[in-house]
């Protein structure tokens, strides 16, 4: 697994607590120890009768012989402590009793949803709610998130994919979801982490109770955390790419953008518009200060009426550093789109066909960057340029609110985290806890202060000259 220092380990883990996106839930139930009471004495091999295409839960990965031992094996291509990690450090498998936890209960009463635990709403992210005929005799909905939700249903290539020559493609063939695919494993943790038209968190669902939605691969691989080896962490195979969080961290970006545009453009088409929940949400919710004290007021309304909230461009606020870099034709077309959009839906009544063409053309350009982006070399100096880039950016960053700043914040660390564990930054230490400082003044959203958050970014890039 890919060793994080300890400090920047626990910098991470702040993500998860600052911004309280680890899950899609806030209020989760705190971390059991390893249980032998999920899988108990349930046989963990599913018989033929199952058939093929089935998901068998995640105690069918539980054997210590499989992936479930305590410590990882080096000597292997996998750690084979996959489940321990899962069961015992992952909030995924926590998913299903956030529902059952009071806050749970009651946002399903304010949505009238009956009990959270079995509403097919809650339970589309919340837990592998598949159909009944798709579902193995070892199958528990209760085991929340677990290995075949990401994965894919295993009873095809559970047995033949520990044979010695068994190829990954096969097991693809069969069922097996394709992670090691980038761009795919993000779409995978969008599905939830952003949403779709199938499931979604949308401005009822925040008023209810429920957190609203950040995402950046990297981070959340970290902070997850990681269960298993990727190209470039040390003990990796001689040749890998030691860069390859960098590409994580910008195709994650990448696709993130393409799917919140999809998603947007697919929102235009439903009864509830304008959707609240595409919009800035501090910008209604914050803390009322004196008009004298307001930075809003002084940052101004460009391109939209006082009192019209302003779209959530955040997805493009720090991933615009990356797409100049990576192609600046590319990048100037989607800049024009992406104000364009910004203007149609930070009015108070945006046109729905307006704003559905100008999304899917921004989501078109995005998807072209995406496949440049994730087949880019990425070295010390492009990482370097990408740290100096967007903590130089730090008013326009810092004044877009704060779910850019969060952003921000995450996409910076990632960046130091791969560049000081590659290269050695010389003032490693300064830069660690000045990034974290970033987080501090996430703590409270409602009290987000841009001019600090953009104080603090400038003291990154002093560090980083």
């Amino acid at each position: 697994m890919k060793k994080i220092p300890e400090a920047d380990r626990s910098h991470r883990l702040r993500i998860s607590h600052v911004l309280g996106v680890a899950m899609l839930a806030a209020c989760i139930i705190s971390t059991e120890g390893f249980s032998q009471g999920r899988t108990g004495t349930r046989n963990a091999l599913v018989s033929a009768s199952d058939g093929a295409g089935k998901y068998t839960g995640p105690g069918s990965c539980a054997s210590s012989s499989c992936h479930g031992s305590i410590q990882p094996r080096i000597e292997n291509r996998v750690l084979q402590n996959e489940y321990s990690t899962w069961i015992v450090k992952d909030r995924h498998s926590r998913s299903y009793a956030a529902l059952t936890s009071n806050i749970g209960e009651r946002m399903a009463g304010i949505l009238g949803l009956g009990k959270a635990e079995s509403a097919p709403k809650c339970l589309a992210c919340h837990a592998l709610n598949v159909p009944p005929a798709e579902r193995a005799r070892t199958f528990d909905l209760s085991e929340g998130v677990s290995c075949e939700s990401c994965h894919g249903p295993a009873s095809g290539w559970l047995g033949p994919h520990t044979e010695r020559d068994w190829a990954h493609e096969k097991s693809l063939s069969l069922g097996m979801f394709d992670t090691r695919n980038l761009a795919r494993r993000t779409e995978k943790c969008l599905s939830c982490h952003l949403g779709s038209e199938e499931k979604f968190v949308d401005h009822e669902m925040i008023a209810a109770g429920h957190p609203d939605l950040y995402f950046e691969l990297d981070s959340f691989s970290a902070v997850m955390p990681r269960h298993w080896k990727e190209p470039g962490e040390p003990g990796a195979s001689a040749g890998s790419d030691p860069w390859y969080d960098v590409r994580e961290l910008t195709t994650g970006q990448a696709v993130q953008l393409r799917q919140s545009l999809l998603r947007l453009a697919s929102r235009t088409r439903g009864k509830n518009w304008p959707e609240y929940s595409e919009l800035q949400c501090y910008a209604c919710h914050h803390s009322l200060t004196p008009p004298e004290q307001s930075w809003r007021q002084a940052h101004g309304y460009q391109g939209r009426r006082p009192g019209d909230p302003p779209w959530n461009a955040s997805r493009y606020a720090v991933f615009r550093e990356v797409v100049h870099q990576m192609d600046g034709s590319t990048a100037e077309k989607l800049d024009a789109e992406i104000l364009r959009l910004s203007r149609l839906m930070s009015q108070l009544n945006p046109d729905r066909d307006a704003v559905a063409a100008a999304a899917s053309n921004s989501a078109n350009l995005a998807q072209e960057l995406s496949v440049k982006i994730n087949s880019a070399p990425y070295d010390p100096a492009m990482t370097m340029r990408l740290l100096q880039k967007i903590s130089a950016d730090a008013d326009e960053i810092a004044g877009q609110g704060e779910h850019a700043a969060a952003q921000a914040a995450m996409t910076l660390q990632s960046l130091f985290v791969a560049y000081d564990r590659n290269e050695k930054m010389p003032n490693s230490s300064g830069l660690r806890s000045t990034i974290s400082g970033l987080f501090q003044l996430l703590e409270n959203p409602s009290a987000y202060d841009p001019a600090r958050f953009a104080r603090q970014m400038r003291q990154v890039n002093a560090l980083l000259r």
